[in-house]
């Protein structure tokens, strides 16, 4: 499996025989939209800098779009969305929001999308088991850095991408980086330009943080 962060919230996520692309962004948050194509478009959320559904194709046939809570299975891929809030007043703020949990060659991931709160038991019973999780940790529209922190010791996933904080180009107020590593204390001070991973290689021992250079 291959992990590409392409900027946001918007992953690229590669197994042997499926491409899938996570809350693709309209470029008018200041960042360019690659082009790329799917077989698999996932929108956690209706807002603009989630939901540029439009600009994927598909690589033979037209991508399967997901952007409610339910269970689905594409391609040997299962997904499990699950209802939560952008907000910490059940959405009466800026509405709902759907985490995903993917599960693909043996390894479970978990999308947060602009998670707002700290997660319920029912929320945390679909969650177990997560070995890789992508959470925002910039503030402002969803949980900080501090928040982040205290939702991953919830899960208690094996391997963290933290995504939707400030990055060159962004026009959005958020967070950087760096206070979600202060918080956390275990951030490496290398970048990569991807993550190829594969179920023997996960973490066993401790929790590891990776940050992912926008592609």
């Amino acid at each position: 499996m291959q992990i590409t962060w392409l900027g946001q919230a918007c992953f690229k996520i590669q197994t042997n025989n499926t491409t899938i692309i996570i809350d693709p962004f309209d470029p008018k948050i200041g960042l360019k939209m690659p082009r790329v194509t799917a077989d698999i478009v996932l929108s956690t959320h209706d807002h603009y800098d989630h939901n540029n559904i439009s600009a994927i194709k598909g690589t033979d046939v037209d991508p399967f779009i997901i952007n409610n809570p339910g269970e689905y299975e594409v391609k040997d891929v299962f997904i499990y969305g699950i209802k939560s809030f952008h907000d910490k007043s059940e959405g009466k703020e800026r509405g709902d929001n759907t985490i995903y949990r993917i599960e693909a060659e043996n390894i479970n991931l978990a999308h947060l999308g602009d998670l707002g709160h700290a997660l319920s038991n029912g929320q945390l019973e679909q969650l177990q088991g997560v070995d890789i999780l992508m959470i925002p940790v910039g503030g402002t529209y969803t949980i900080n850095a501090k928040e982040a922190n205290e939702v991953i010791s919830q899960i208690e996933p094996r391997i963290v991408i933290p995504m939707h904080y400030k990055i060159k180009g962004l026009n959005i107020n958020l967070d950087p980086i760096d206070k979600f590593c202060k918080e956390t204390g275990v951030c490496a001070t290398d970048t990569l330009p991807k993550l190829k991973i594969v179920k023997k290689d996960l973490p066993q021992e401790e929790m590891k943080i990776i940050i992912l250079q926008p592609a």
